[in-house]
């Protein structure tokens, strides 16, 4: 046969694992045909299921060169058609009629559907063919030597086989493989260097080969050959365009198809990272303009955001640690949220109805669902890798995968999420910068009008109402391809697919995030960092000795105090015989309203050094609730005054080795000389629209604040 069928009898060879057997004998039974077939050598017989020989991969017939076969060169007809552009294939269309014209009479190849006046008494059947290719060249205005080449290829490929053909081939001819390569070798030697020229890379490709093969050997090519040659190797390894980060993260590609952690279930990978927001936000401390980081905690299966973190200036252990605490224990949603932002607790449906003058107090739900998280996925940064981190992971059973050195795909979620926040959230806000200095404003630092605290919350806020809701292209059920679903919908569906989740077996196991001082007790408490804290003791902990080991400070006397750097008016003390925990208080944190951190104390003690003679914490702990209260202001009135002592204490050096203003704004000297040039307006450039509350201002500055509250 001709075709893409053969004829399987006695005398067809097959190859059979790798061995050459032709059949001898056709036999049929009950169960189905079987053959008999025999090796090369003769020697050997087998009887296969004639099924079996066809279907299985190990067997296949050796065609006799008659028929097609998938080794010939003949492209695909659809590849070849699928090339053709809209011209092309109108032309193939009437081609193709012409052809069948010659060979049956009709343009449609078909009587049943013929044309006005078909057949033509040309190409009628009595006509000779030869006569016929005759008639249709002489129509065209081609050759009698084309029509026949046309006829024979319709006849072989189809129409297929009148497309117009193009050449795969480039200008092969024209370059020498050997310079090629050489252009290729020093193109990768620049993949970690600066972006090189074009005729610096043809010039050095020049000079290899010549001292590689000799002069004369290898043909140079021209310089636009040689620029030719250099795009197209540009498409294997880019050099010479874009940035070249974005290059030698191309090279650093594995060769085969990207592999990747693939979860099933809700808690089985929380990823976490942190990056630098595109914001600038206004310490309520410090009153300072501070840039804040974003440290989040984002479970893999769902895209929950599980834990969220912003902090000042730099991100330490304990915030890596605080966000994973979250995990665990969720922080409560806020009052105003709408219902369909806040969590439930585990177990209580959302459509339970009950009675609200039962409930002993307001019902707050959780701002993100808690899970125990199987595998964190984290990068090599040290406030991820510390020793206390790891091994309070390793206690609670939790593994640590560590991402690739500079692959932040191996994070692609969690880095995704930053661009989200950035496009939909961040923009928006005042004291927006840009990714990067070439989209930066004259001075977006004039623009922040946000506290932290105040930042942190719309993050919150934002995260809890819209995004966990919003539809997700990532988060689909491969049966249901075309639903897209939000993190909310898919942690319900994890749990219906999965059948449980992980929660925490102990709240208290959050204590253990904690870094830990350690003190001896004295009649008055503990003492941390100038600090006193005291209150209910384990029982047998003020009358006897420390049941820890000696640490070289002394034998029976220190125990382990469990501090939170940004709450340091609480210390917790753990019993090492009940396992229970104890709360110790500061002996100033009566007169607080909030937490205080080691920074801010640090900071208002260098204030009331400055300030008093003799200071001490309660003095310091005075002035700073002062002008934290101040700073907290919710009225215009004491916002534009926050913003005013921020630019006087810009422009006072209350310490020489007090903190700098890491946005490098305002600084002066102690007399009040200015030693840079402020890039924000100074106190006496802004004006003030409340007439009653300071008449005396000028009306001058209402633009600025009028548009920075707008978005409180």
């Amino acid at each position: 046969m001709t075709g893409a069928g053969v004829r399987v009898g006695v005398g067809t060879r097959f190859l059979y694992d790798g061995e050459t057997v032709e059949v001898v004998e056709m036999v049929s039974t009950a169960a189905g045909n079987e053959v008999v077939v025999k090796d090369a050598s003769g020697r050997q017989y087998r009887r296969v299921a004639l099924k079996e020989l066809l279907g299985c991969g190990c067997a296949r017939v050796i065609p006799d060169g008659s028929g097609p076969s998938s080794d010939d060169d003949q492209e695909v007809a659809a590849v070849v058609l699928a090339q053709l552009t809209t011209a092309e294939q109108e032309q193939l269309t009437v081609r193709a009629a012409h052809v069948r014209e010659v060979l049956t009479g009709y343009r449609s190849g078909n009587p049943l559907i013929a044309g006005p006046s078909e057949p033509r008494p040309q190409f009628g059947e009595d006509v000779a063919l030869s006569d016929r290719y005759a008639a249709k060249a002489a129509e065209l205005g081609v050759g009698v030597r084309t029509i026949e080449r046309w006829v024979g290829k319709f006849q072989k490929f189809g129409e297929a086989g009148l497309a117009v053909r193009r050449d795969s081939g480039t200008s092969s001819s024209k370059k020498d493989d050997r310079w090629v390569e050489t252009a290729l070798e020093v193109m990768v030697e620049h993949t970690d260097q600066s972006r090189p020229s074009r005729t610096m890379v043809i010039e050095r490709a020049n000079a290899r080969v010549v001292a590689r093969f000799g002069a004369g050997v290898v043909k140079l090519p021209s310089r636009a050959t040689a620029f030719r040659i250099l795009e197209d190797l540009e498409r294997g390894h880019p050099t010479f365009r874009l940035s070249t980060k974005r290059n030698r993260d191309i090279a650093s590609r594995p060769e085969g198809p990207y592999g990747k952690l693939r979860p099933t279930r809700p808690g089985e990978y929380l990823l976490m990272d942190t990056t630098r927001l595109d914001v600038f936000a206004l310490d309520p401390v410090t009153l300072r303009w501070v840039q804040a980081e974003l440290t989040v905690g984002m479970d893999w299966y769902t895209r929950c955001v599980l834990g969220i973190r912003l902090t000042p200036v730099s991100t330490k252990a304990v915030d890596a640690a605080a966000t994973l605490y979250q995990a665990f224990r969720p922080r409560p949603a806020g009052k105003d949220w709408p219902a369909h932002a806040v969590w439930p607790e585990h177990g209580i449906p959302r459509s339970l109805l009950i009675d609200t003058s039962a409930i002993d107090g307001p019902m707050v739900g959780a701002a993100s669902p808690a899970l125990a998280p199987e595998t964190i996925v984290i990068d090599h940064g040290k406030i991820y890798v510390s020793e206390h981190l790891t091994s309070v992971c390793q206690r609670m059973g939790i593994s640590i995968q560590p991402a690739r050195l500079r692959t932040g795909r191996d994070k692609g979620p969690v880095e995704r999420f930053f661009r989200t926040i950035r496009e939909d959230l961040l923009q928006a806000l005042p004291g927006y910068k840009g990714p990067d200095v070439h989209s930066r404003g004259v001075a977006p630092e004039s623009e922040a009008f946000f506290y932290l605290d105040e930042l942190e919350a719309i993050i919150r806020e934002w995260v809890a109402v819209v995004y966990h809701h919003r539809p997700h292209e990532s988060l689909l059920d491969p049966h249901l391809p075309a639903v897209k679903m939000s993190p909310a919908v898919m942690f319900e569906h994890g749990i219906a697919r999965a059948g449980y989740i992980e929660v925490p077996r102990d709240p208290d196991l959050g204590y253990e995030f904690l870094k830990v001082e350690w003190r001896t007790l004295q009649h008055y408490g503990f003492e941390v960092h100038g600090r006193r804290y005291h209150g209910n003791l384990p029982p047998g902990c003020r009358d006897g000795a420390s049941p820890y080991p000696d640490r070289g400070k002394g034998k029976g006397r220190w125990w382990p105090l469990h501090v939170d750097p940004d709450d340091i008016t609480r210390i917790y003390l753990r019993d090492p015989t009940s396992r229970r925990w104890y709360p110790l208080e500061w002996e100033h944190a009566r007169s607080m309203q909030m937490p205080l951190s080691e920074d801010a104390l640090a900071f208002a003690r260098r204030l009331a050094k400055a300030k008093y003679l003799y200071p001490d914490d309660r003095i310091a702990v005075a002035d700073l609730l002062e002008r934290w209260n101040l700073g907290l202001g919710s009225s215009m009135t004491e916002r534009r005054m926050a913003l005013r002592m921020a630019r006087e204490d810009a422009a006072l050096d209350l310490d020489p080795d007090g903190p700098t203003d890491p946005t490098g704004l305002l600084s002066m000297t102690r007399h009040g000389t200015p030693a840079t040039v402020d890039a924000a307006q100074t106190s006496e450039d802004i004006g003030d629209d409340d007439a009653e509350d300071e008449p005396d201002r000028p009306d001058d500055g209402d633009d600025f604040y009028a548009d920075a509250l707008e978005y409180l």
